[in-house]
């Protein structure tokens, strides 16, 4: 393992710096990558990010799920948590366990006080999931970068492939807010008009209306196809600009109302494994302060689940040829 040197060294702008040192503007060049003030808000800029890579205060996680992405190139200074093998149980189908997100903290030497920063690959779905668990475990000071890996990588920010090294911490779990997980106990009574929650299905609007049980190529399929009734279908996608940046609280707040999602009710997002509907419980509960609980469970859970009601309006039935 080798130890993470100075990510300027390896940044598009060195020659840049090393101009502007010879040129004595080493107070100008120290002023323009300086640390700045952590953002009140759930989200970071990438050039905010930038001129925080070696801020003490920050950690940065970097959860993506293809393979190699991480060792081939990071942003400087970034930790790796695999989203199959270390935000999820490694046996059952849960999320990781208290004990081993302690352990996975501490590894990488988070402490009370730190800022982490997550960020990944494909459309920041798994980061998002980083973040729902993140808060599910009381982590305080939790950011999304905005637009992800994809910003990060368009705009030619630095990237390197070395694995940090920190002094580890002894991280503990100070209280587990269960009251951010939708059980398929909870979808089951909006389904059936037992609680208030509204249902948002993230999904597109093919898997939506039960034309097709998944994106083609995905593994984890279901038996059944459609919605949970009483679900609205708001595609995630619907929540970012062209950049992959979200849009405005603004235009969230108009995007869920048209659809009946107004924050007046308590919130249930799902999709199909929990990552997609991470993405938008980020948007509905983060950026517009609405009350959300995530369901991990999603469509792969109620899909296979037996005799629960579903809405099905193309009618497609399981293994028809």
């Amino acid at each position: 393992m080798t130890t993470q040197h100075h990510p300027l060294t390896q940044a598009p702008w060195r020659p840049w710096l090393r101009a502007c040192m010879a040129g004595g503007m080493v107070w100008f060049c120290s002023a323009a990558f300086a640390a700045t003030p952590i953002p009140a808000g759930p989200l970071v800029t990438t050039e905010w990010l930038v001129q925080n890579l070696d801020n003490p205060q920050v950690r940065i996680v970097e959860v993506s799920v293809n393979p190699g992405l991480y060792e081939r190139g990071h942003v400087p200074g970034a930790v790796n948590f695999s989203w199959h093998q270390d935000l999820n149980d490694r046996v059952r189908r849960d999320i990781v366990g208290k004990e081993a997100f302690e352990a996975l903290l501490s590894k990488s030497g988070v402490s009370q006080d730190t800022t982490v920063v997550l960020y990944g690959d494909t459309n920041n779905w798994f980061a998002a999931w980083g973040a729902w668990v993140f808060d599910i475990y009381g982590v305080k000071s939790v950011k999304l970068l905005d637009g992800g890996r994809k910003k990060w990588e368009a705009e030619n920010q630095p990237l390197n492939n070395r694995v940090p090294e920190f002094t580890a911490t002894g991280y503990k779990v100070a209280k587990v807010n269960t009251d951010l997980r939708a059980r398929l106990s909870d979808a089951l009574a909006a389904a059936e008009g037992k609680s208030n929650a509204k249902l948002v299905d993230i999904r597109s609007a093919d898997e939506y209306t039960g034309k097709i049980f998944a994106p083609a190529g995905v593994p984890e399929l279901s038996i059944r196809a459609g919605h949970i009734p009483g679900a609205a279908n708001v595609p995630w996608g619907q929540a970012v600009k062209e950049d992959g940046t979200f849009k405005s609280a603004e235009d969230l707040k108009k995007l869920y109302a048209s659809a009946g999602v107004d924050g007046s009710k308590p919130i249930i997002t799902y999709c199909r494994i929990g990552e997609r509907s991470s993405h938008t419980w980020f948007a509905l509960s983060k950026i517009l302060g609405y009350s959300v609980k995530n369901y991990d469970g999603s469509w792969t859970e109620y899909g296979n689940a037996v005799g629960v009601p579903i809405t099905n309006p193309a009618g497609t039935i399981w293994a028809a040829k």
